[in-house]
Parts: structure tokens; C-alpha cells; sequence
């Protein structure tokens, strides 16, 4: 189970809300919002004071009904908080080998940031085949990831940053998405 069963998880999901909570009161409105919308997923990010709480609330409310994830992770600390949260899924905005660790023995799903042919192809060192492309309009969007398949074909890709209403379902067309994140869905 590579990545602690992360395809399974992003293969639910095609399209993953990324959310910053600023006020504990956004909480219970925004997931019955997504909720009524069909979404039984959220990635929620680490750019606040109160994401952990956030992600607290998000799980003692909605935790038997919709995915909680947490985001932007970038420290063995940060992991061990979210993994303690009992969350479903981990990301990273980027891949470090000092991350490996504390992710694989987590238990839980996780996907690691990449933007580079030299990111993904570290990640495939430490065993990993499952990456969030990220910023993913700024490192060449649909036309990089055409390229990607071509070069790693084992390789599958949650795309993130820069991706719109308008645009998400392209993403999903390419064989080697199997979901996107973003921020439109809010």
C-alpha cells in the first residue's frame, strides 16, 4: 500500500475543495454547504492559527460523513498533530526525504508536493508514485502533465493551484489524474 492507500482515497474524490478557515464559526456552515453540493471531501489547510481546531470541529461534526483531510503540511510536527486529529488524508505542498518517516508510519493516506521532473523522481526513490502537482498553473498546468505521462507513466498527479471551474474537468480528462484540488468549489 503505497502512500498508506492514497489512490484509493483520491480516486473517490475527482474534485477535492482546498480550504483555509480564518473563524471556527466558517466551520459547520462551509462543509454543510459542500455537503449539499454533492462534496464528501475536504482538504483543509495549515495557513491559519486555528487550522487544528478547524480540523477538529470539521471531524467531530462531519467526520462520519465527509473525508477530512488537512494540507500544507511541512513539519514532522505538523504531521504527528494531524495524524493525532485522526484526519483521512495528508498533503504536502513539497516532498522532503526528513517528511518520509513521519508519513509513511502515520497510517494515513498521504500525497507529497511536486512541480519538477528531479521532485518526482525523488519521490519515486523513497517508493512513492502519487503526487499533488503543485502550483500546478504556474509549472505548465495540463500541457506539463501530458509531458509527465509520457516520462513517468506509473506516475499519477492530484493538481492543485491555479485550477478553476473552468478548467477541472480537462485536468481529470489526462490519464494520469486521478483527482484535482482547488478552491473554486467554496
Amino acid at each position: 500500500m503505497k502512500q498508506n492507500n492514497i489512490r484509493s482515497v483520491l480516486s473517490k474524490h475527482p474534485a477535492i475543495p482546498v480550504v483555509t478557515f480564518h473563524e471556527l464559526s466558517e466551520v459547520v456552515p462551509q462543509l454543510e454547504k459542500l455537503s449539499s453540493n454533492g462534496i464528501q471531501c475536504i482538504e483543509i489547510t495549515l495557513r491559519t492559527a486555528i487550522s487544528f481546531e478547524a480540523i477538529a470541529e470539521a471531524k467531530r461534526t462531519f467526520g462520519d460523513r465527509m473525508d477530512i483531510g488537512v494540507g500544507t503540511l511541512v513539519s514532522v510536527a505538523q504531521i504527528e498533530k494531524a495524524a493525532s486529529l485522526g484526519v483521512k488524508f495528508m498533503v504536502s505542498p513539497g516532498i522532503h526525504p526528513t517528511l518520509a518517516p513521519a508519513l509513511e508510519s502515520s497510517g494515513i493516506a498521504f500525497i507529497p508536493g511536486v512541480a519538477t521532473p528531479s521532485e518526482i523522481i525523488t519521490g519515486l526513490q523513497l517508493g512513492w508514485d502519487t503526487f499533488k502537482f503543485f502550483p500546478a498553473h504556474l509549472f505548465g498546468g495540463l500541457e506539463a502533465l501530458k509531458t509527465y505521462g509520457q516520462v513517468f507513466p506509473e506516475v499519477r498527479f492530484c493538481p492543485t493551484g491555479g485550477i478553476k471551474a473552468d478548467t477541472y474537468e480537462r485536468y481529470l480528462e489526462l490519464p494520469n489524474v486521478l483527482s484535482v484540488g482547488g478552491s473554486w468549489m467554496q
